[in-house]
């Protein structure tokens, strides 16, 4: 029924449309056929221009209808998948290019011979000028108008913390779940959704290995969001394709102000040579190791043997390694020993020590307290 009533505007809007153009030309008919026509002549001549454009436009009707439709269903589908704030950003863009448009267009219409087509060229162009700048600039719009609200600098800054941005390494590794549920994390975490596409891929891998990793990737975002009290945001945003994963990590957080956490020692040092802040989890779990000086006892388990003869091997709860000398006939007991020197590397620490004489285990030690 649409179709029809449609397709019927569209005769009538040809028709009129053959009539205008007719009287338009009149002049020239009556020129090509040498003679001047009356008011019957004329009305004849338009009536036969506005059927013949009426039912040429009739036929055409299904054609452009369809066009329109498919167009409408572009145009709609675009705006359904973009997010609000593209939308508002485009409609801010776009309003003020017309304006400058408008006000260049004042000015160039002047020009003598192309002037009155400038300022439709100009509406046209800076417009769309106006809408892309302002959509890909969309979240410094936002910070500049948060910026200028009155007392826009103090409420950001009572916001709390600058939110903190994960990558898809800290992600798998899983520790950021225990941090968060201690509450040493402030702010909101964004997950951005390139971070979550690597991790459904890794996930979907035939590696068992990395299809492991990224399943418990993802078991722990859900254990984030279901379990913690953190406020949690994912960021759906386009960065652009053709970057890499973490050159677009940097840009996010540029955009954002926020800080990347990571585990991934080369994002770290890119990440740092563009000014942007990272919170590297193997850091902070070397930073909070308990400190041993030499001369200090400790109570260990010895697991088994060292690289050097007589050495045992054992370790702190948080996997630092403890060099023992003499300690091999030691093995499968827990013993009291002495703290000999303290070894930091790039990979860790590293503790050396010695059995104190007539060293006890650990029960009967315990025992004795």
């Amino acid at each position: 029924m649409l179709r029809r009533i449609a397709r019927a505007v569209i005769a009538v809007m040809g028709a009129g449309g053959g009539v205008l153009a007719a009287y338009q030309l009149s002049d020239v008919v009556e020129s090509l056929v040498r003679m001047h026509f009356n008011f019957w002549q004329t009305l004849l001549y338009l009536t036969l221009s506005g059927i013949v454009f009426g039912l040429l436009a009739y036929f055409i009707a299904p054609w452009i209808v369809t066009l329109i439709w498919s167009a409408t269903n572009w145009v709609e589908g675009r705006l359904q998948k973009a997010p609000i704030q593209d939308i508002l950003a485009g409609a801010l863009g776009l309003i003020l290019g017309l304006i400058i448009a408008n006000l260049l267009g004042a000015a160039l219409g002047r020009i003598p011979y192309v002037g009155s087509y400038l300022p439709t060229l100009g509406s046209l162009i800076i417009g769309y000028l106006g809408l892309s700048v302002a959509v890909k600039k969309r979240d410094e719009l936002v910070s500049m108008f948060g910026w200028l609200r009155p007392g826009g600098r103090d409420r950001i800054a009572s916001r709390g913390a600058a939110p903190k941005i994960l990558d898809t390494s800290v992600i798998i590794d899983g520790r950021i779940a225990d941090i968060c549920r201690t509450s040493f994390i402030e702010g909101p975490l964004i997950i951005p959704a390139f971070v979550l596409e690597e991790l459904r891929h890794i996930a979907d891998s035939s590696d068992t290995l990395k299809r492991n990793r990224g399943r418990r990737g993802l078991d722990v975002l859900n254990r984030i969001q279901k379990e913690l009290r953190v406020p949690v945001e994912v960021y759906e945003r386009d960065l652009g394709d053709t970057l890499d994963v973490d050159a677009r990590l940097v840009k996010l957080a540029k955009l954002t102000g926020g800080r990347i956490v990571t585990n991934d020692y080369n994002l770290n040092k890119v990440a740092e040579l563009q000014g942007v802040l990272t919170l590297n989890i193997n850091e902070l779990a070397n930073a909070v190791k308990p400190v041993v000086l030499p001369g200090e006892d400790m109570l260990v388990h010895i697991v088994k043997d060292g690289k050097e003869s007589g050495q045992g091997v054992a370790y702190l709860d948080d996997g630092t390694m403890i060099v023992v000398d003499g300690g091999k006939r030691h093995i499968g007991e827990t013993i009291d020993v002495l703290v000999t020197s303290v070894l930091q590397t790039a990979a860790g620490r590293m503790i050396f020590a010695r059995p104190r004489g007539g060293a006890e285990k650990g029960p009967e030690r315990s025992n004795a307290l």
